[in-house]
């Protein structure tokens, strides 16, 4: 009887972590079939109007971006990691702070100064006889995608630079190499699996960027995603794309897990030693630091002045739509954190109770939807959505649509994109905990849900208050998924920020953009943080070893 129990118990565990997965799997496997069942007429029009731009486009985004966002990431993080200059404290942490910037709000915001009509451009043509080049372009929104992304590249480089140490770049300089020469064919070819890495999910953030392609009216496959979805009513075309879109991501995460198992077996035997930078003097010390005030300035530091400003001027227009913006952007955030969350902790829960190859594989498809384009979630979600209430309005059970425009398309969609967000922090808060813990629990007859609930949970506290706040604020920085399926009148910051940039109002998109600028420091905060104390605890090590 107690085995049928456990196997039934199992069974149950299994099923449910399989329903869980199954929110991810379903859109993707809905997007994903669209290639299988291809429309002729549809390819045709696609051929022959829209994919050569968007391919063209596209190719172009990720090539520019993925070389500016290598050379300020790699190049901020060798400063900050191996050489000593003026102002290396501030920047090594400040350079992480534009990750609480989204990228369609620098957009708006280096319009709205550097456009033709900006205030700065204007000043410098009627003042001094200035004209700035056009930055409404290609180049203009490469440029604010890598100063919105390099601190991907920034931090998986600046830790493998980090944990390579002294000694290596030691012994290099000791077989006759300068200090750039140890960086060259040292330090640089070792740090290739973090640089890469990092690079692949800045690629993957510009894969699935929305807004700042939209704002500065770049077409990439989201915008003719949501152009044929909204502006030609057509799904199925929105679907075709939405599938190129996929398959794009899915050979990028093939890569990044390659990168990922090779950067485990480089840096992690070398990690936590002390070491000693390049001190930089004269004119390397003040390129070094005029460099860094320069990414930092153009990346964060200008941005946020400008909307500051702007939301000064703009507090007149603080009325009751505002607050209702807000509280609708809360609201959705947190009900979505708290789906988020409870899903994660089910399936961090059953990958513990349960290790082995088929659960891995359950929790990493369930965790699959962060590496996906919001707009593609969308569309995925919609379709078995759309065909769920029409079969009803069919069947005379319904008059009008049941799913469709509702608060749980949203939760889904927001659950399937950022599973991973909440997993993260759970799985590594349940890793600490001693299985000896779970046998003392066994023994005194505490088992299941009431182990979890009566012993995990309190020690859970700080990872789930984690998992809940990167959650929170990741969705209310979402854009595409909220704009596309968002109930009616069910506008949020995000959405406001939208539309106001949409019509050049970049005033009045100032004061959202305000407040979700606020609540996303909060988690860049928190990371710095962390790296920080990460970093010196690794140095009490090293200086106790030292000294035994």
């Amino acid at each position: 009887m107690a085995i049928v129990k456990r196997l039934s118990a199992r069974a149950l565990s299994g099923s449910g972590i399989l329903v869980i997965s199954l929110i991810t799997l379903i859109p993707l496997g809905v997007v994903g079939s669209a290639l299988l069942e291809p429309n002729a007429e549809i390819w045709a029009h696609l051929w022959q109007f829209v994919l050569p731009e968007l391919i063209i486009n596209t190719a172009w985004l990720v090539a520019g971006v993925g070389v500016g966002v290598t050379v300020l990431g790699v190049g901020l993080a060798w400063l900050t990691a191996a050489c000593e200059f003026p102002g290396r404290r501030f920047f090594a942490w400040a350079l992480l702070l534009p990750l609480a910037l989204p990228a369609y709000i620098t957009a708006f915001v280096w319009l709205g100064l550097f456009d033709i009509t900006g205030s700065v451009s204007l000043w410098l043509r009627e003042g001094w006889g200035i004209a700035l080049p056009d930055i409404r372009n290609r180049p203009g929104v490469i440029l604010v995608l890598t100063l919105a992304l390099y601190p991907y590249v920034y931090l998986t480089a600046r830790m493998a630079f980090l944990g390579q140490g002294a000694r290596l770049l030691e012994a290099a300089q000791s077989l006759g190499h300068s200090p750039w020469q140890a960086f060259w064919r040292v330090a640089l070819p070792m740090a290739r699996p973090g640089i890469l890495a990092g690079l692949i999910l800045a690629l993957m953030e510009t894969l699935a960027d929305f807004g700042t392609v939209s704002i500065f009216n770049y077409n990439t496959f989201t915008t003719a995603i949501y152009q044929a979805w909204f502006s030609l009513f057509s799904l199925s075309s929105a679907s075709q794309l939405a599938a190129i879109l996929v398959f794009c991501v899915g050979v990028a995460l093939l890569i990044e897990g390659q990168l990922r198992a090779r950067r485990q077996v480089s840096i992690s035997t070398r990690a936590g030693q002390n070491p000693r930078r390049i001190a930089l003097t004269g004119w390397q010390a003040r390129v070094a630091t005029l460099g860094a005030s320069l990414v930092w300035g153009l990346a964060f530091l200008l941005p946020v002045l400008q909307l500051l400003h702007w939301a000064w001027q703009s507090c007149a227009d603080l009325d009751r739509r505002y607050w209702e913006f807000a509280a609708h952007s809360f609201v959705l955030a947190g009900m979505g954190a708290a789906l988020v969350v409870t899903l994660a902790l089910l399936l961090t829960y059953a990958q513990r109770r349960q290790p082995g190859t088929a659960m891995r594989i359950l929790t990493r498809l369930g965790t699959l939807g962060y590496a996906m384009p919001g707009a593609v979630l969308a569309v995925g979600f919609y379709i078995p959505v759309a065909a769920i209430d029409n079969a009803l309005i069919a069947w005379d059970w319904r008059s009008a649509p049941l799913l469709q425009g509702t608060l749980a398309v949203m939760l889904l969609a927001y659950a399937a994109r950022f599973m991973a967000v909440g997993f993260n922090p759970l799985e590594a808060g349940l890793a600490r905990i001693s299985k000896s813990i779970d046998e003392g629990a066994q023994i005194l007859g505490v088992n299941g849900i009431r182990r979890l609930l009566r012993v995990h949970l309190p020690m859970l506290r700080i990872s789930l208050l984690t998992a809940a706040a990167l959650t929170f604020v990741d969705i209310l920085k979402e854009l595409p998924i909220t704009l596309m399926t968002r109930p009616f009148g069910w506008d949020t910051l995000a959405v406001r920020v939208f539309e106001m940039t949409s019509e050049g109002e970049w005033e009045r998109a100032a004061l959202p953009a305000v407040a979700i600028l606020l609540v996303s420091l909060l988690p860049v905060l928190w990371l710095i943080r962390s790296q920080e104390s990460s970093r010196h605890s690794h140095d009490q090590a090293h200086e106790s070893a030292l000294t035994c």
